[in-house]
């Protein structure tokens, strides 16, 4: 069984990894293997199931996968975004408190854990109208704890603020900037963490081997790995090529304690399982933790420019 720990000041007990539904509803996954996938997480003690408004079909998927083990887990959404057929400006309040109702009707829960606002710019943030109306959600219980999903300035701002308890960002081998930036912020608040994209969008993998729109949105990490030049064989020895680097990028996020919870999104349940037992085996070496913070550090150097969090 996957470790829980506590999830900042919000008192819930979560698993160290979770799961990102957008792959399921991107790339259209039979229900059958979704059904099969997340039922298998939860058998193994996974209890945290992240999805978005903008994930379409991802919501519905969930319910009926597993909506009838709805006290399991720790159900997470974001929101703000323009989504479907709901007609309000993106970040008004008129849209967030739509868009959870619509999410509500959607993966048939009368309440959601968490709700993020789903990666809006600081200045938006900072505004006030898209958290207020997550607030007053918050305050006739569709909502139980909210916060913010995104990166850099945004998110250090986000998780100074008391009203926010959650923030989701971007922690990985090739995405560094938010475990400086951002996680002080959060350890120093009790906010607790999600990290995103902990297997850094599969960067090592040939960008054609990508599916969908994948190609593109690896593109970035897949640069910023290529160039920090890891020993992939030096660093996780006597390890299997095709484990080696999924396991030393999710052990690698899953090494600050700041971060609560892991979030890997795949449509596969062999490899949903394969992480299952990659996080049960802890954090890095330190040597090789260390290794790895040297070589983005050295190469967004060589690089002359800020490799900042990724939204």
């Amino acid at each position: 069984m996957i470790a829980r720990t506590r999830f900042g000041r919000t008192g819930l007990e979560v698993s160290r990894l979770g799961f990102g539904a957008a792959p399921i509803g991107f790339l259209k996954t039979d229900m059958a293997v979704v059904t099969r996938l997340l039922n298998e997480l939860l058998d193994a003690g996974v209890n945290v199931i992240d999805t978005a408004a903008a994930y379409e079909g991802s919501e519905e998927m969930i319910a009926h996968a597993i909506g009838g083990r709805r006290q399991q887990f720790v159900l997470v959404s974001k929101c703000g975004n323009k989504v479907g057929e709901l007609d309000a400006p993106a970040w008004s309040a008129e849209l967030v408190a739509r868009t959870v109702d619509r999410s509500l009707r959607r993966l048939k829960t009368e309440y959601l854990d968490v709700m993020l606002l789903h990666t809006c710019d600081l200045e938006t943030l900072k505004r006030g109208e898209a958290l207020g109306a997550l607030l007053r959600a918050r305050e006739v219980g569709k909502v139980r704890f909210v916060g913010y999903s995104g990166d850099n300035e945004a998110a250090a701002w986000a998780a100074s603020r008391p009203q926010i308890e959650v923030i989701e960002t971007s922690v990985n081998i090739a995405d560094q900037n938010n475990i400086d930036l951002v996680l002080p912020v959060a350890r120093a608040n009790d906010v607790g963490v999600l990290a995103k994209r902990p297997l850094a969008n599969a960067a090592w993998k040939p960008l054609r081997q990508q599916r969908g729109f994948y190609g593109d949105y690896a593109k970035p990490y897949y640069e910023r790995l290529a160039a920090m030049n890891l020993p992939i064989e030096q660093l996780m020895p006597q390890t299997p090529a095709a484990e080696a680097w999924p396991q030393l990028a999710l052990r690698f996020t899953l090494s600050f304690p700041e971060v609560h919870t892991a979030i890997v999104g795949t449509t596969s349940p062999e490899h949903a399982a394969a992480n299952v037992a990659w996080a049960a085996r802890g954090p890095l070496p330190p040597e090789v933790l260390e290794h790895v913070r040297r070589a983005f550090r050295s190469a967004e150097q060589s690089a002359g420019v800020i490799w900042s969090g990724q939204a």
